[in-house]
């Protein structure tokens, strides 16, 4: 999604109609009620009611018209993320919450520091856990952005499931703009199949429990295929000017490290030539940087589908394991 300049985001904003609305009242959100009610067995008067107090939110347009990963070169993303009052926090939750990460990564065979940096670049370690209501979020994009309409209304339609199943108020989970939740920001998909009750007490909370929310991002990254074993990512340089063209084609893992070995990407003979990789041109202050990714890299792009988002995590997590073992051969 490409970040809309000022006026194209006003623009928007002035056409897209119901901007005070009552959701419930629209012919397609009634029309959308009645579909959910049949196929899922909702009190279809609870449903209106929700919808009812769900309220549109101008600026979760505006937000989700130029994410950060975006309008931002990789500098300046990674200067938010891979940074020392960053990395600092990050050493002293995995400090605080050492034997529910440790228990993590045994049970899930998910590094421990990429558990930490993810929590880290989605939350700060918990201190931006959101500022919306999720029924607010999900409902504006739901219905007021075409452009993802059909993603968010299933969005929408996880959330009052998992609202149901857990005996949640619907009023009360707060998130992004985009309706994500908790220490690890998980959409409402996401935590009906990944979330876990890790302390088993009976109640999957990523909100205000930190070891559901370790062990929920743990079991993400497990599903998702965490192997452990080599390179996530190496910087490599290019002898050949011309692979520059395939250098951000996607995120999926599209080349053989041996076929862009021997079409000259240069520092990767260690590795087996019949690993999938993928290509990736990072803008850096002095200029370009290239990455080589490999099978993990891309099971972090699988949380959020960012080159520059994945790199961020693995960065961090490097720095935040180097600085936790540092501290640990002082303490001792």
């Amino acid at each position: 999604m490409k970040a809309l300049p000022t006026l194209a985001v006003a623009t928007v904003l002035l056409l897209t109609p119901h901007a005070t609305a009552d959701y419930a009242s629209r012919p397609e959100v009634q029309a959308y009620l009645d579909d959910l009610s049949a196929r899922h067995g909702f009190s279809r008067q609870w449903l209106s009611s929700v919808l009812t107090g769900a309220e549109r939110k101008d600026s979760i347009i505006e937000a989700i018209s130029r994410p950060a990963e975006k309008a931002k070169p990789w500098h300046e993303y990674r200067g938010i993320f891979v940074a020392d009052d960053r990395i600092v926090a990050g050493v002293d939750f995995w400090r605080e919450h050492g034997g529910t990460v440790a228990a993590a990564q045994e049970q899930y065979g998910v590094a421990a520091e990429v558990i930490v940096a993810v929590i880290g670049v989605e939350t700060y370690f918990g201190r931006y856990l959101g500022r919306y209501r999720v029924i607010d979020a999900l409902s504006t994009l739901a219905f007021d952005y075409p452009r993802r309409a059909r993603f968010f209304k299933g969005e929408l339609t996880e959330f009052l499931l998992l609202v149901r199943e857990g005996g949640h108020d619907p009023f009360a989970p707060m998130g992004s703009y985009a309706g994500a939740m908790g220490y690890g920001q998980f959409i409402p998909s996401s935590y009906r199949a990944y979330a876990v009750d890790f302390d088993a007490d009976g109640v999957r909370d990523i909100w205000t429990n930190k070891a559901d929310a370790i062990g929920s991002v743990a079991n993400y990254f497990a599903r998702h295929g965490w192997r452990g074993q080599g390179p996530a990512v190496l910087r490599v340089e290019l002898e050949n000017p011309a692979l520059d063209e395939v250098a951000n084609a996607g995120l999926e893992l599209e080349h053989t490290v041996g076929a862009l070995r021997d079409q000259g990407v240069v520092g990767i003979d260690a590795l087996p030539a019949d690993s999938r990789a993928a290509l990736f041109r990072m803008q850096a202050v002095d200029g370009d940087e290239y990455w080589l990714a490999l099978h993990d890299f891309y099971v972090v792009t699988r949380y959020n589908r960012s080159a520059m988002y994945a790199l961020a995590v693995l960065q961090l997590a490097t720095e935040i394991r180097r600085h936790f073992d540092a501290s640990a051969v002082s303490d001792g």
